[in-house]
């Protein structure tokens, strides 16, 4: 008699959430490391580099609540290798802006807050994701494990990019960081689907598991939208 194994693919996909996670940080704080070399190249001064990263924070902040719109009408799995995509092109935009180009301020400020509202689905994803995937009683630490790629993403990526910096220069560090979300997105597109019924992979087992830890939604009990102005 043959026993079917129990399968984990839960857990295979929190990792590479943990992952993609970790690169968004990667592509986060690049810039802020290769700071002193484009102000030195580009002419800009410290306020302008702020400038620079507040960029980011504004569209990161703006497109929260629209990235988790997306994400559920179109699922994490199709989000997500989407936003990795976005991360990717405009890191690598950021290399051919010009020296010298007399823009380059505005040039920067807009690649940087496009990138924000691209990396402003990461988490409201994941959370989607978690929702349907993983148990009530597991969330805790499958959370807990996305949320280390902040601090991994963090501590990484000034070592690493400073590294590349001394040796190839500050655009080839960016290019870096774009070829490996590249790589991280397409590997999470073909190992993910959005629901554990739609994955090969899930053994009855874990397919069980994973339903039975799931809260009942009854459409008798789901609380109405709370109003725009009432939340401002």
């Amino acid at each position: 008699m043959i026993v079917e194994r129990t399968s984990r693919i839960r857990w295979l996909l929190i990792f590479w959430l943990f992952v993609l996670s970790a690169v968004a940080y990667l592509d986060r704080v690049n810039i802020s490391i290769a700071g002193t070399l484009l102000a030195s190249e580009f002419h800009l001064s410290k306020i302008q580099l702020g400038w620079i990263f507040s960029a980011f924070l504004a569209g990161y902040a703006l497109f929260q609540t629209p990235g988790g719109r997306l994400a559920d009408k179109l699922g994490a799995r199709r989000v997500l290798a989407l936003a990795v995509l976005w991360w990717g092109i405009f890191s690598a935009l950021t290399v051919v802006v010009p020296g010298g180009f007399r823009f380059a301020l505005f040039a920067f400020m807009t690649l940087r807050f496009t990138l924000g509202a691209g990396e402003a689905v990461m988490y409201p994803a994941s959370n989607q994701f978690v929702a349907r995937w993983i148990p009530s009683s597991e969330r805790g630490l499958a959370n807990g494990l996305i949320f280390c790629g902040v601090g991994v993403g963090a501590g990484f990526t000034p070592p690493l990019i400073t590294y590349i910096m001394l040796r190839h220069g500050w655009r080839i560090s960016f290019l870096v960081c774009a070829v490996l979300g590249l790589i991280v997105g397409l590997v999470w597109y073909l190992l993910a689907r959005n629901t554990p019924e739609e994955h090969s992979r899930v053994s009855p087992d874990e397919l069980a598991k994973i339903k039975s830890g799931l809260p009942e939604s009854h459409p008798a009990e789901i609380p109405k939208l709370v109003p725009w102005r009432l939340m401002l």
